[in-house]
């Protein structure tokens, strides 16, 4: 058995004929890997850094993209819902012209049926047929008007005659020749009618009559006569 000679540390064997800088190339070689291998990770470090903000700037891409088509939906679809107002706003006024040319020529038909039942003629088949086409004009929106005894107006009122009446305070339609017609708000045909005026100077003279049937008053009969 040997024995270990104290304060001496054991040496790694060196081959024959081996220099010492050749004992010293293993720990360089350690040292190299040390260092090549920190320099990896951080690489792989920033790599990664270098692809989160790629990918944060793809999102940022496709937002804003987003956003975009977006607007240009909501553009395109307010300009559909314009679209669809617009043809229906003209549909229904080219059906209301339409309906108020048809109405305009039985205009005469049903100023020969007002007639006939003004003068009892208005009997039997003829009746019946009258009535159909009344309630269906009245149903397609047609309302007559004009009325004896209503105030004259001019844009719905056309005079055909005119005179003076003492019992009338502002121009009225005292006679209605023929009934005016209307669809909704819109008057297809004037009430052509007759005007009467108030007399002139009657509100002065009624106002003198009623001046003369007022009684006396106190002031006057409590006056002293005079001797």
């Amino acid at each position: 058995m040997s024995e270990e000679t104290p304060g001496f540390e054991e040496k790694p064997e060196v081959p024959a004929g081996a220099t010492p800088d050749d004992a010293a190339e293993p720990k360089k070689a350690a040292d190299s890997e040390e260092e090549a291998a920190a320099p990896a990770g951080d690489s792989a470090a920033a790599q990664d850094t270098g692809r989160e903000a790629a990918l944060l700037a793809q999102l940022d891409q496709a937002r804003t993209a987003l956003g975009e088509r977006t607007a240009d939906l909501q553009r395109l679809q307010a300009e559909y819902q314009n679209y669809r107002r617009r043809v229906e706003r003209d549909r229904i006024a080219v059906q209301e012209v339409a309906v108020a040319k048809l109405l305009t020529e039985l205009l005469p038909t049903l100023d020969d049926i007002g007639r006939a039942r003004d003068h009892g003629e208005l009997v039997g088949g003829f009746k019946s047929v009258a009535e159909s086409l009344e309630t269906a004009a009245a149903k397609m929106g047609l309302q007559q008007f004009g009325k004896e005894g209503e105030p004259f107006d001019p844009t719905i009122h056309e005079a055909l005659m005119h005179s003076y009446a003492p019992d009338v305070t502002e121009d009225t339609c005292v006679a209605i020749l023929q009934p005016g017609y209307r669809i909704g708000e819109r008057t297809i045909r004037p009430a052509r009618v007759a005007v009467a005026e108030p007399q002139p100077g009657a509100a002065p003279a009624a106002k003198s009559e009623s001046s003369e049937g007022e009684a006396p008053s106190d002031k006057d009969t409590d006056a002293p006569e005079k001797g």
